[in-house]
């Protein structure tokens, strides 16, 4: 008996303004727990997680964002189709009824901007939604969530992550991808 279920993806990756990469904390599962059931974002070495060229985590689809999926899916709404990536410094877990990033970043070049849409293969053809957006600081700020929205300001909040602080210095450059596909397993 299997049922359909929607599965969210963040990855990011940072490099400094000579074009190096920047080595990103990653947790592992231990880590993971405890940044989003606990709130601590506690860096031990192969305890808690590692240092990596980039960063994943999966996400929580917010109950707008199903709505906007179901809106998007019959044509029964006026949803616009979501192409913006958001970035933000808030630290509070995700919760399904969360309907904007705690605190998102509108300044020093990070403000909410419109994706490059693409779509992949996951299982069958063209079956994974992909956006994909590179932003450059132009001051010292920390990332703290992410999230994907279907306009310029305001609009519906797809899905959200909260993940371990990220620093940024004026000159890096962070490219985010969000994928998103339905699985029947």
């Amino acid at each position: 008996n299997s049922q359909a279920k929607w599965l969210g993806h963040y990855a990011l990756s940072i490099k400094n303004k000579d074009g190096n990469t920047k080595l990103v904390w990653q947790e592992n599962g231990f880590g993971s727990w405890l940044l989003h059931k606990k709130g601590f974002d506690i860096r031990i070495p192969f305890i808690t997680g590692r240092m990596s060229d980039h960063y994943e985590t999966n996400n929580l689809i917010t109950n707008a964002g199903l709505a906007g999926i179901a809106s998007r899916e019959n044509g029964d709404g006026a949803e616009a189709a979501f192409t913006y990536l958001a970035l933000g410094s808030g630290s509070t877990a995700a919760a399904a009824t969360d309907t904007t990033l705690e605190t998102e970043i509108t300044t020093g070049g990070l403000a909410r901007a419109a994706a490059t849409a693409s779509r992949e293969t996951e299982n069958v053809t063209n079956d994974k939604m992909k956006l994909t957006h590179q932003w450059t600081a132009s001051a010292t700020l920390a990332i703290n969530e992410l999230g994907v929205l279907n306009a310029a300001s305001a609009g519906t909040l797809l899905s959200r992550a909260v993940i371990s602080t990220k620093n940024l210095e004026s000159g890096d450059a962070i490219t985010g991808t969000y994928t998103l596909y339905g699985t029947n397993a």
